[in-house]
């Protein structure tokens, strides 16, 4: 293979894709819309603190092992990857809390300590959690989602069942308690949907949390974009920040280059890594596989408002990664996903990277970062960001018993005119398409363009899905079909 390849957009899936499109002999180049490269998992730096803009969770490191091993090398050939104890804590009331730590056996001590007999119970379901991680993310995620046949193999038509049950029947079956229940349907918001609309065959996002455990690399995610970076330029990928693609050029029916900041780029194979949906609008109208009415009934994860926080002090009653649910989900997830609205009293999540990494914020300081789940698509003003800033603060210094609103040096937002506007997201969402049983695999948009050849699309709206790990496997998939495709 010997082509000329154009890869619009440089978050992981299109990264990943490069480096394996360059170690087969193609002459790659990646066009970025922003200054620095890494899509959603860029990074903030500012008066000696620094932040992950986008993803700050390093799950399911088999994942990134075997991204890595592609190329002859390991995560630890560029990034020290540390495993956090406690992975993290979750707060239900005023100093009242949970504490997820490092092993399988820890967190079954907190949850008998929760509600007696309830251990036992949980290592039967991380066990069939387990079965099912080593089902998907060893095997059925790393298919191209092209046909359902993809998911019939003789171990998933044993499971046939958990297609069709979801998340919480699951956990509320057999666990009562509703801290503990709530704790493991935690996991699958990385998938962007609800757990009631879940698929029982995704608990294992459950033994990605308590079997795997949760990690982080020194300096933050943003190392692993940079260790992606290394391997692809090794390999000759060019990379052209500050140039947004205006347009996918088509001439007989083949995708044969792009137009970037009003220059042509002729190319063999154009492959997006940008918004499925904002790319197919760089294509003139006959050629876009999908309607808008088509993205309007899809199902999209949430939008996000995050906060990038600097503190003078050091926090006191917080872990690394620390969670609020001292308030409703079921109320939230209706603002998100029912009736779309601002909720009143969000969930949030908090993160405090410096508790770990020292080079995250000066010395006896804290960086802070703090995210609410929103509906995509919302009005989103200054005024709407800081009442929405007050009232998290407000509730973390009730919650955790200290005072931090007068030790803020400063505050940075990040809503969804900001997905918009930095990466051309969908409606402002955060996280893609969410994985629900008709957003599933084969039926998520196709990774090869249906109407215009040698035109290919990545991400978190194609297959596998929302999050970190499947954009990597995204990136391997596409580069596959390519490869497979143009195989002379």
């Amino acid at each position: 293979m010997n082509k000329t390849i154009s890869i619009i957009g440089s978050g992981f899936s299109a990264l990943a894709a490069a480096c394996y499109l360059a170690k087969a002999g193609n002459t790659v180049t990646i066009f970025e819309k922003n200054k620095t490269i890494g899509g959603r998992a860029r990074q903030l730096k500012r008066d000696g603190f620094s932040f992950d803009i986008g993803p700050t969770w390093y799950w399911m490191p088999d994942v990134f092992e075997r991204f890595f091993a592609d190329f002859d090398t390991l995560p630890s050939d560029f990034y020290r990857l540390e495993k956090l104890n406690p992975a993290y804590s979750v707060y239900f009331g005023k100093d009242d809390f949970i504490t997820i730590e490092d092993t399988l056996e820890k967190i079954c001590v907190a949850f008998e300590n929760e509600e007696k007999g309830s251990s036992k119970k949980l290592k039967k379901f991380i066990a069939n959690a387990q079965h099912n991680y080593d089902v998907a993310i060893k095997d059925l995620v790393y298919r191209p989602g092209i046909s359902p046949f993809e998911l019939m193999t003789p171990v998933t038509i044993k499971k046939i069942g958990q297609f069709f049950s979801t998340i919480k029947k699951d956990v509320r079956k057999e666990f009562k308690n509703d801290r503990l229940a709530t704790i493991l349907e935690f996991p699958v918001l990385f998938l962007g949907a609800k757990p009631d609309e879940t698929p029982s065959f995704y608990s294992f996002m459950n033994y990605a949390d308590f079997g795997i455990g949760t990690f982080h690399p020194k300096g933050g995610m943003y190392e692993v974009v940079l260790a992606m970076e290394t391997l692809a330029t090794s390999f000759g990928v060019t990379i052209k920040t500050e140039n947004p693609v205006e347009k996918i050029i088509v001439n007989n029916n083949k995708a044969t280059g792009l137009i970037s900041n009003g220059v042509t780029y002729n190319s063999d194979i154009v492959l997006s890594g940008a918004d499925y949906h904002h790319s197919e609008t760089l294509l003139d109208k006959p050629y876009r596989q999908y309607s808008e009415r088509y993205w309007e009934n899809k199902t999209f994860a949430p939008s996000s408002l995050l906060f990038y926080v600097g503190f003078d002090k050091k926090l006191k009653n917080v872990n690394h990664h620390t969670l609020f649910f001292d308030v409703d989900f079921e109320t939230h997830a209706k603002d998100i996903y029912d009736v779309p609205k601002w909720p009143e009293n969000p969930l949030f999540y908090a993160s405090f990277p410096s508790i770990t990494d020292k080079n995250s914020a000066p010395i006896g300081q804290e960086a802070g970062i703090f995210l609410i789940p929103l509906a995509p698509g919302l009005e989103d003003t200054s005024e709407l960001r800081n009442t929405y800033f007050e009232k998290i603060i407000t509730r973390f210094e009730h919650l955790t018993s200290q005072t931090i609103r007068n030790n803020v040096l400063f505050m940075e937002s990040f809503c969804v005119n900001d997905f918009i506007k930095d990466y051309n997201s969908y409606k402002g969402n955060a996280y893609g398409m969410a994985n629900t049983l008709m957003q599933t695999a084969f039926l998520r948009p196709k990774l090869m363009s249906k109407k215009v050849d040698n035109l290919y699309f990545t991400g978190q709206l194609t297959v596998p899905g929302p999050g970190v790990p499947p954009s990597l496997i995204s990136g391997k998939l596409v580069a596959e079909l390519i490869k497979k495709h143009h195989n002379n």
